[in-house]
């Protein structure tokens, strides 16, 4: 007996390649498409869905990861295969926490995603072995801290040195220090640099309003 699938993206074109994909197996037959989180939570609470193939970014006021979670509070023992091609760690982390069973990067396919698919079903958590590492100016993104990383995060909002610093509990002259050790080492030249080139290419990501620079 085939797997009920419910594919969840907000790309008309991602949801066909997934569709093809996923009709080379006899493992599946595709019981719902949906185009929002919030669509993707409705169809698993009012029918029977056996695994969900969901894109975490899809351009509405939930993530994949917010659907995730809602689907896993009330359907438990529906299984999630989060796919992304952003590099941004923490979805890594959060989707752990919520105990969606495997993740899956688009860009860098280390297997093959009706592989994932399948071990996901046969009961295995499957997460990639690392982050993808993306230039970041002079650098690639695994040349970061991880406090680095996280000043990163916050600058993106448009932050100033002081809302970092009370929002992650470290000094200003941390956070500035962290910011000009980034200049040096992705050779840019603004803080505002840092944040467009930073959002722009996935590598962290902050749904908080983005306020203007002070």
């Amino acid at each position: 007996m085939a797997y009920r699938l419910l594919i969840a993206d907000d790309q008309k074109m991602i949801r066909q390649m997934f569709e093809v994909a996923v009709k080379a197996s006899e493992n599946y037959e595709i019981a719902g498409m949906a185009e929002t989180p919030e669509e993707a939570v409705e169809i698993c609470l009012s029918t029977n869905i056996d695994l969900v193939l969901m894109d975490v970014v899809m351009g509405s006021g939930k993530d994949g990861l917010d659907a995730a979670e809602e689907i896993k509070k009330h359907r438990p023992v529906t299984k999630i295969l989060l796919v992304t091609s952003m590099p941004e760690v923490s979805y890594i982390n959060r989707a752990k926490k919520i105990g969606i069973e495997s993740f899956w990067y688009k860009e860098i396919q280390e297997q093959p995603l009706l592989e994932i698919m399948d071990r996901t079903m046969a009961g295995e958590s499957v997460y990639p072995m690392s982050v993808p590492a993306v230039r970041f100016g002079k650098i690639v993104s695994t040349e970061l801290t991880e406090c680095e990383i996280e000043v990163l995060r916050e600058l993106v909002t448009g932050a100033s040195n002081k809302e970092i610093s009370e929002q992650l509990c470290m000094s200003v002259n941390t956070v500035k220090r962290h910011i000009s050790d980034m200049l040096i080492k992705t050779g840019f030249k603004s803080r505002l640099q840092l944040a467009i080139r930073a959002r722009s290419g996935g590598l962290v990501i902050n749904n908080r309003e983005i306020k203007a620079e002070e």
